[in-house]
């Protein structure tokens, strides 16, 4: 404590004290880094709730049947949660990536664990072969409860995170959609292809969908909550809407578009079996995945001339830059340029 500058003894409260200041805190930091935690609750402004969000509950991962030998996370993990209304898929994924962490350290209580033992825990995660991305969610999973649920933020901010790749999206040919939906023998499984592909969903937007979304008057489908919590409208193709009567008057869907076969949501991982084995059929050269169906619905939009800001607005980012990536990958960009090899004669 000698080592700090300007700090006072307070006779009443029998502490030291300094002034909050940014400069201050870093220096506590970085004197006090791997000898004690550092409780910042007082001194760090709290995110704002996401009240845009609507209502978590957790009930059913915090009821779960208790198996013998695993740890769960604590009660104050899943109030967290709740309280700063994060989206469902995101708090179960973090639920599912801080359990991991816990049990690799099964006889280790929590309050023992340093960052030296999640530094070990994330590169053994990379010797494995994961992807980066699921390092990153076990290391936010992790500094959600140190920094959050603690109220120790910056605890682990030394902590390194995998290096971002910038790969560029895949996408297939149209025809290869086309021959996705032709060949498609199952009218339910081919309307789960076509709205990924011909509104741009995302899975989860996909089977979220209601049957009072599909606004047949403004040939437009509603988007409610979607991904960061927000609503938005995409485009109805009148294909795809004659293709959605058929299904209604064969399926008659009760509250959910594309419902299960008792009835309730489609499953995340029915949705993905569909597409991925549509593609087998079609005999496309590359896995297909919902995703790769709205990238291609992207591409596909920006190669006819669509302007990149209501491409935006219809796959629902937040920036232009977002979506620019788009435009390595549409062959009209490509086809603007002349290769030097055009002007050899063999």
């Amino acid at each position: 404590m000698n080592t700090l500058p300007d700090v006072a003894w307070d006779e009443e409260l029998n502490l030291s004290h300094m002034a909050n200041q940014p400069k201050n805190i870093d220096l506590i930091f970085s004197t006090f880094k791997g000898e004690v935690w550092v409780n910042g609750n007082y001194f760090f402004k709290e995110r704002p709730l996401i009240y845009d969000n609507p209502i978590l509950s957790l009930h059913d991962l915090r009821t779960r049947p208790e198996q013998a030998g695993l740890r769960t996370c604590p009660a104050s993990y899943f109030d967290k949660l709740e309280i700063k209304r994060y989206a469902l898929q995101t708090a179960k994924t973090y639920v599912s990536r801080f359990e991991h962490f816990l049990n690799s350290y099964p006889d280790m209580p929590l309050n023992q664990l340093d960052e030296k033992d999640i530094r070990e825990y994330l590169q053994g995660l990379i010797r494995e072969g994961v992807s980066d991305s699921l390092v990153n969610q076990s290391l936010n999973a992790i500094k959600f409860y140190y920094e959050k649920v603690m109220g120790m933020p910056g605890r682990f901010y030394a902590l390194e995170r995998p290096r971002k790749r910038h790969s560029l999206p895949k996408v297939i040919a149209l025809k290869e959609v086309m021959d996705m939906l032709q060949r498609c023998p199952n009218l339910k499984h081919k309307c789960i292809i076509g709205l990924l592909y011909s509104a741009g969903l995302r899975r989860s937007e996909l089977i979220a969908l209601r049957v009072k979304d599909i606004d047949s008057k403004r040939m437009v489908i509603r988007v409610e909550n979607g991904k960061g919590g927000k609503d938005r409208y995409t485009i109805l193709s009148p294909i795809m809407l004659s293709t959605l009567r058929d299904y209604y008057r064969t399926y008659r869907p009760k509250e959910f578009l594309i419902e299960g076969e008792y009835g309730g949501p489609y499953t995340a991982s029915s949705v993905l079996k569909v597409v991925i084995q549509a593609g087998k059929r079609a005999g496309v050269h590359m896995k297909v995945t919902p995703h790769i169906l709205r990238h291609s619905f992207a591409t596909h939009l920006l190669e006819q001339g669509t302007d990149l800001r209501q491409i935006q607005l219809l796959l629902g980012h937040n920036s232009t830059k977002t979506t620019e990536i788009y435009t390595h990958v549409a062959d009209s960009t490509l086809k603007m340029v002349k290769s030097p090899m055009d002007n050899f004669i063999f």
